[in-house]
């Protein structure tokens, strides 16, 4: 227990373990759903992966179905308030989710903290109060992703498909991986 918490609390250690290794989550306003690589179809025009199987809270108390970003490339951006790798990669990923506006979506997750206040000051801080967040601060989505270190990124293809990065990650660093990721 003492090891999963060290690596929970480490700012950006680039350690990832197996999504089942993460310690307990008390339940919260974001829950979420097994990641199995399946995906079911909800309408007409779109299928929903598993990954996408979740719901959550934005920093503005709205409810969140991760549901509504199927059929589109995602970017999950997984920080913390506290990681200095976090609020020095946070204009890039504004200048990221400017720049692909809604060709791809950038959701911020943010973890690992229970101070509310703290969330919302590193996003004033940072200048991403244009993309969604995520109020995760009991880890539930972190879990589902299976995340355990910030600043780390989720990309979610249409499909459903998945690939992990940890930053920090500048600008062209990022821009390049999204370009891989929607080519």
């Amino acid at each position: 227990m003492a090891a999963a918490a060290l690596v929970l609390t480490a700012c950006g250690t680039g350690a990832e373990e197996p999504a089942g290794s993460a310690p307990p989550v008390p339940s919260s306003a974001a829950t979420a759903t097994s990641a199995a690589p399946t995906a079911t179809a909800t309408t007409a025009t779109a299928t929903v992966p598993a990954v996408l199987k979740f719901t959550g809270t934005t920093l503005d108390g709205e409810a969140f179905d991760g549901a509504t970003l199927a059929g589109k490339p995602v970017v999950f951006w997984f920080w913390a308030p506290w990681c200095p790798k976090c609020q020095a990669e946070g204009p890039a990923v504004a200048k990221a989710a400017a720049k692909y506006g809604d060709k791809v979506r950038v959701v911020g997750i943010a973890g690992l903290d229970k101070s509310k206040d703290a969330i919302n000051q590193f996003v004033d801080r940072t200048g991403t109060s244009g993309i969604v967040h995520l109020d995760d601060r009991t880890g539930a989505l972190y879990k589902h992703f299976g995340v355990t270190s910030q600043s780390s990124y989720r990309f979610v293809s249409p499909g459903g498909g998945t690939e992990s990065a940890t930053g920090p990650l500048d600008e062209r660093e990022l821009a390049d991986l999204i370009d891989q990721h929607t080519a």
